[in-house]
């Protein structure tokens, strides 16, 4: 069996497009079709239903699908591994990151992380948390770094424990406060991250733990975006501490919350059934030791 055939008939499953696969493999699509038709030749089942509108999986073709990806990732450990005893300072990391989380420590890290091994080539990944955990089950991310708790399924390294705060503008009524509790923002106008942030539905399950359910008038992608909305006074936010020395303290205050104190917890997730690189191992131990 060719491992290629394999993998241009998995792309397929997973885009559920011969097209978009295509597209994905920067090949065309009757090069595609070709292979995967090899495949399921040179097995002699139909992997594919191509009476169906959309692509859909035969129970051969999820079957298929289900131990290629085994088979995949298995050369690809073995190739980290022989790479691994044949050169230990060399190799290549892909990483996902919330871009938060990215802005927020990890510039600092990849410069340190580079000047102790050059060699090391590392592409870093910006997506949502739902997204990192995906990739990183399936064995396309080397190691993933999200908000806390996760699903048994991962191997989990906490890097971050801190606080979150009350970002308001300064001429809010609470700005000049010490302090302030969560109940007490319970009238205000929230902006904050979209629905599938994780950052997001703690901030939400916060609230409703403490009594009512936060008014959000404002979601937005990205975090600068919704400081400067802050700073226009538009509503508050809750973010962690870390932001509070990145946004212009000017026109933006940050006050701790207490009753309750809400804790934003990260750590790095890896795959517990995919061989650790030797650069994953020192990756994971540099992040660990930097945020100490």
């Amino acid at each position: 069996m060719d491992t290629k055939q394999l993998a241009y008939f998995i792309e397929v499953a997973k885009q559920k497009s011969f097209t978009r696969a295509a597209e994905v493999l920067c090949l065309s699509q009757p090069t595609i079709s070709k292979m995967v038709k090899n495949l399921e030749t040179e097995l002699k089942v139909e992997l594919i239903d191509r009476s169906a509108k959309k692509i859909e999986l035969t129970v051969a073709g999820e079957i298929v699908l289900e131990e290629g990806q085994k088979i995949l990732g298995m050369i690809d450990d073995l190739s980290d591994l022989l790479n691994d005893m044949m050169n230990l300072k060399k190799g290549k990391l892909k990483i996902g990151i919330p871009p938060l989380i990215g802005f927020l420590f990890f510039p600092k890290i990849l410069k340190g992380f580079r000047d102790l091994y050059p060699e090391i080539s590392i592409q870093i990944v910006e997506q949502g948390a739902n997204k990192l955990k995906q990739a990183v089950h399936e064995g396309i991310l080397d190691l993933g770094v999200v908000a806390l708790p996760v699903e048994d399924e991962f191997d989990v390294v906490p890097i971050v424990k801190e606080e979150m705060m009350l970002f308001v503008h300064a001429s809010h009524s609470l700005a000049t406060r010490e302090k302030v509790s969560l109940l007490e923002v319970k009238d205000e106008s929230f902006v904050h991250f979209q629905d599938d942030s994780t950052l997001y539905q703690q901030v939400i399950q916060e609230c409703k733990q403490a009594g009512f359910q936060p008014h959000v008038s404002y979601q937005s992608t990205y975090w600068d975006f919704i400081t400067e909305m802050i700073r226009q006074n538009l509503g508050i936010t809750i973010f962690p501490r870390s932001l509070a020395n990145k946004v212009d303290q000017r026109d933006i205050k940050a006050i701790p919350i207490v009753d309750p104190p809400i804790i934003w917890r990260l750590g790095i997730i890896l795959n517990k059934n995919k061989y650790v690189s030797y650069a994953t191992r020192e990756m994971v131990e540099y992040i660990s030791s930097s945020l100490k």
